[in-house]
């Protein structure tokens, strides 16, 4: 698979917590210069990123993030602020505890609360695998195609583990035409963005990818 291909899938991510406004600059540098499909950056620099780089850079953030369980009123106005600032794409983390609770229903209006507020915009929407039983992902399967999302992504990146081939081949089966995958946690290496791009993941969340495919 070659490289412009691969970047092509890749969301060039930059979330930790000690991320400074030179290190989100050079991301989203890496981003443009790359053809990577989106920087995928705290909400705090998407002002500044959309500001530099305009139309040549797709602005992903994230909303809820990392642990999911802020209000869905909090959760929209988050969204509404992205979007205000320039964000072209949206990571939500959905609230865990409703899940693990079978209160699906509640995680559906929530997803499509923060949906209505993207005005348009790229919804994914993340479930933390990891936590969830196989029935879990199932239904959030659901969940994600009722309320009008665009994607469901594994992960975070924050919790005990990241991305497997497992739960793509699970979501390829029971997501409804249409929605698309975003794998993301772990992802360090060329073989396994590769794998992922393969699996049929539009999305490969990453932030190794420079460094898997040029060792910098």
């Amino acid at each position: 698979m070659d490289k412009k291909t691969v970047f092509s899938h890749v969301d060039h991510t930059l979330l930790k917590p000690d991320a400074t406004a030179r290190d989100v600059d050079r991301v989203c540098r890496e981003a443009v210069d790359n053809g990577m499909t989106s920087a995928c950056i705290p909400p705090r620099f998407v002002k500044m990123a959309k500001d530099k780089y305009g139309n040549r850079l797709t602005v992903c953030t994230v909303v809820g993030f990392p642990l999911g369980y802020s209000t869905t009123r909090v959760k929209v106005f988050e969204t509404q602020q992205a979007v205000a600032d320039g964000a072209d794409e949206i990571d939500m983390v959905i609230h865990l505890g409703d899940a693990k609770a079978g209160d699906f229903g509640r995680v559906t209006e929530e997803i499509r609360a923060v949906k209505s507020a993207c005005e348009g915009k790229i919804l994914k929407v993340i479930v933390e695998t990891c936590y969830l039983t196989e029935e879990e992902k199932i239904a959030l399967c659901a969940c994600v195609g009722e309320a009008g999302a665009d994607f469901i992504k594994t992960s975070t990146g924050f919790g005990p583990a990241g991305a497997t081939p497992g739960d793509v081949e699970l979501f390829k089966r029971y997501l409804a035409p249409g929605v698309l995958i975003k794998a993301a946690g772990g992802i360090r290496t060329r073989e396994a963005i590769e794998g992922y791009i393969a699996q049929g993941c539009a999305r490969v969340g990453a932030s190794s990818a420079l460094k898997a495919y040029e060792g910098v």
